[in-house]
């Protein structure tokens, strides 16, 4: 049998750190029209979940295969063990938190074959910005130049002036391992391979097309590294350039252009404060003068103007030249920027000062501030972690931010302060923990050495963060910068899957700490037990042997004013029959609704919208019926029957966006029955389909993929790895075959009350 064809292109991924875009990244290469490549995606011990992403994706795709490295080794290291496994005719490099667009690899195939199989090929990029702006290239008119033409890089020295970097160019494999080509270790590794493949091609040929979207991150970027002894490796890697060229005879002119796109990189490298800080610009300056002065060839003339007089400088060495040549050049940093954060202050100005002096005092290390859904009920994650704190933290003192109109919903026992109060200030500038399940207000300032805890309130189905950017029904009323500047202040992110965790380190591009713990709200569903159960159930006035459907739609974002049911709640009621008991709860974004009053005044359901704990209304319902909230995944733990009625979902995925095809019916995406329609609905109870065979395998499959680290010790992961400062997650995730939900309520019902110290030890023990 004759051995298989190697592949046209072999996709190189260096995988660390980027569990919030790998998944993009590779669903951009797979999904490609073209089909003949395989992708080699290297996980180079990458601390988060881009390694089990990738083996995901190797499992139900041949043509992706996982590479682990038994060390991390960095880009470089795993760039090579790439080229190692390659069996492909090109070879291209791709970044994990990259992707490139549709029909490029075609694109590409195609001019390969026009050129003759050309040892490197050259195409366009794009960069995209967290803004969802998009910037074009300046590589297009030196492409241009040779689209035609397949040329020798020594006669067509433009093309060095093309952005230095593997990324942009594919390289025929048999050159690329034949003139013995490896990365090294640290950054600037692309430059150093670009200007020495670059001289010794002979044949190159140029692509215009977009091929990459070059993301711009805000935090995790290896070039954003805040080492600054990291950036002095790019005069090794220069050296290494020019250590290449000589001796090589024909290329004065080369060595001279990449001499001077040298010193340029240099420049930019220097200007960048947050890669070469203060502290470092004399000894960087030293060493760019050493390396340029050792290189430069002779005859040498900088360009003209400013930039020549910055080369000039930089050969000399002197920080006080340069110093000076900014104050001429009109660019000495000033302090401006905190005159504009000063901004954004309001309120009473002895509100102000008294923050301000507070902020000056010392950091109470026993003080948390809790607030949930903007200062509303002490509720959801913050509460769960709040009681389990109680209980592993005692030392530490917790208060709540609780607006007035819901003071008398405060639990006894919990210390309450006010907002825009003294007490308030004064407890969010001396608190160690902040934590909410969504933002502080604006004003707040975090100071060093506070922590802030997010817990978040949700899985997101619909789009978060700068997802929404892309989404006018909400981008409209959201101010992107100022939600950035939130982010910014997270210290830890709560993820309940690893979906979430996914999404919230692409959508909240930030330097936090994703917690794969489980959502702390969700113990209770582990823990309750059947007393429980019949205790919610009777305070809600179900009786015994009724079920209990709980109605909990979300909220439009194209339709905020007033609730407004899309089911008709009077005849679902009636058709359901006496033997059942109807649950509605609207979205709390939404005031009273009239109508919804007056079915539950006649008896015909019962109205929950207020009721002070969701998870109580969870447990004591046999069956959730939801459109696109988040409530499903929660209430899957439970292992009871959910039933989506989305009469919506074409208008709400266009308004709104969506992550994942929730009516697609595959395993995973959909946690049961689907309505569309009213009647279907209706008629998904009267067949009992709701709880048939086929509805509880789609709820077994979404439960393994978003309840999977849910397990009753959530919260107390949280709390020893936030307020006890514990290094690892524990205690370890329990396995989901050996959890146990609380009892349905035809189970509770029939199981004998036992006396209260016994239920009390039996809670405990759980």
């Amino acid at each position: 049998m004759p051995a298989a064809a190697n592949p046209r292109f072999s996709v190189i991924i260096p995988v660390y750190g980027v569990e919030g875009y790998i998944r993009e990244c590779l669903e951009s290469v797979t999904t490609q029209s073209y089909r003949d490549f395989e992708v080699i995606a290297v996980d180079d011990c990458s601390l988060d979940s881009s390694g089990a992403i990738i083996d995901e994706f190797a499992a139900r795709d041949p043509r992706v295969r996982a590479v682990h490295r038994a060390e991390n080794g960095g880009i470089g290291a795993a760039r090579n063990t790439g080229v190692e496994h390659a069996r492909g005719d090109y070879l291209l490099f791709l970044d994990g938190d990259d992707s490139i667009r549709p029909g490029s690899l075609q694109a590409m195939a195609d001019r390969l074959d026009a050129a003759q199989d050309p040892e490197i090929l050259i195409f366009d990029h794009v960069r995209t910005h967290v803004d969802g702006s998009v910037e074009p290239s300046r590589t297009g008119p030196h492409l241009a130049d040779i689209r035609d033409r397949v040329v020798r890089p020594v006669d067509e020295l433009a093309l060095l002036r093309i952005f230095a970097v593997v990324w942009n160019r594919v390289y025929r494999r048999d050159f690329f391992t034949g003139e013995g080509y490896t990365f090294t270790d640290g950054l600037y590794e692309d430059a150093l391979m670009v200007y020495t493949t670059m001289a010794a091609a002979q044949r190159v040929a140029g692509l215009e097309y977009v091929v990459v979207e070059y993301r711009q991150r805000r935090q995790g970027s290896s070039m954003r590294s805040s080492s600054p002894r990291k950036h002095f490796v790019i005069f090794d890697q220069y050296q290494r350039v020019f250590d290449y060229l000589e001796g090589r005879p024909g290329l004065d002119a080369y060595r001279e252009l990449v001499f001077e796109r040298m010193v340029a990189h240099f420049l930019y490298t220097f200007a960048r404060g947050f890669r070469i800080p203060r502290s470092h610009r004399r000894a960087y300056l030293k060493q760019a003068s050493k390396t340029y002065r050792r290189n430069e060839p002779a005859g040498f003339t900088p360009p003209p103007g400013m930039v020549g007089l910055k080369f000039k400088v930089m050969r000399s060495g002197s920080y006080t030249a340069w110093e000076a040549l900014k104050t001429v050049n009109g660019t000495r940093e000033t302090a401006f920027g905190a005159l504009g954060r000063s901004k954004r202050w309001g309120g009473r100005k002895a509100l102000r000062a008294y923050y301000a002096v507070q902020r000056r005092l010392p950091i109470d290390e026993n003080l948390a501030v809790y607030s949930a859904y903007w200062g509303r009920t002490p509720s959801c994650n913050p509460l769960a972690v709040h009681e389990a704190a109680k209980k592993l933290a005692p030392g530490l003192r917790g208060v709540w931010v609780v607006n007035q109109a819901y003071a008398r919903t405060v639990p006894s026992g919990l210390s309450r302060i006010a907002p825009a109060t003294f007490g308030y200030w004064k407890a969010m500038a001396r608190a160690k923990y902040l934590v909410n399940n969504v933002n502080f207000p604006d004003a707040v300032i975090k100071r060093p050495g506070q922590v802030h805890l997010q817990t978040h309130h949700g899985t997101p189905l619909k789009r978060m963060g700068l997802d929404q950017q892309h989404y006018p029904a909400v981008a409209r009323s959201m101010d992107f910068d100022k939600l950035l500047e939130r982010v910014d202040r997270w210290d830890y992110s709560v993820s309940s899957n690893q979906h979430s965790t996914e999404q919230w380190e692409r959508v909240y591009p930030a330097a936090f700490q994703s917690l794969n713990t489980g959502y702390p709200r969700n113990d209770v569903y582990y823990r309750a037990t059947a007393a429980d159960v019949r205790r919610i159930r009777g305070e809600l006035g179900i009786g015994q042997g009724k079920k209990a459907l709980l109605y909990a739609p979300t909220v439009r974002d194209h339709q905020k004013d007033a609730f407004v049911s899309r089911l008709d709640l009077g005849r679902f009621a009636r058709e359901l029959g006496p033997d059942h008991v109807l649950l509605v709860r609207a979205h709390y974004f939404y005031g009273g609704d009239p109508e919804l009053a007056a079915l539950a005044e006649s008896g015909a359901l019962v109205d929950v919208s207020r009721h002070p704990s969701v998870e109580e209304l969870c447990l004591a319902a046999d069956a959730l019926i939801t459109d696109y909230s988040s409530i499903m995944f929660d209430y899957a733990n439970l292992d009871r029957p959910i039933v989506t009625y989305a009469d919506d979902w074409e208008m709400y995925r266009t308004c709104r966006g969506v992550t994942f095809d929730l009516l697609s019916g595959e395993p995973g995406d959909t946690p049961g029955v689907i309505a569309t329609t009213e009647d279907e609905l209706i008629e998904a109870f009267r067949s009992g389909a709701w709880k048939g065979e086929p509805a509880a395998a789609l709820r077994q499959a979404f439960r393994e993929r978003f309840c999977a680290w849910d397990d009753g010790f959530a919260a107390e992961r949280v709390v020893r790895s936030v307020f006890l400062g514990e290094d690892r997650l524990r205690p370890p995730v329990v396995p989901a075959t050996e959890r146990t939900p609380a009892p349905s309520p035809t189970t509770a019902e029939g199981t004998p009350a036992l006396p209260q110290d016994t239920l009390a030890e039996a809670r405990s023990d759980h």
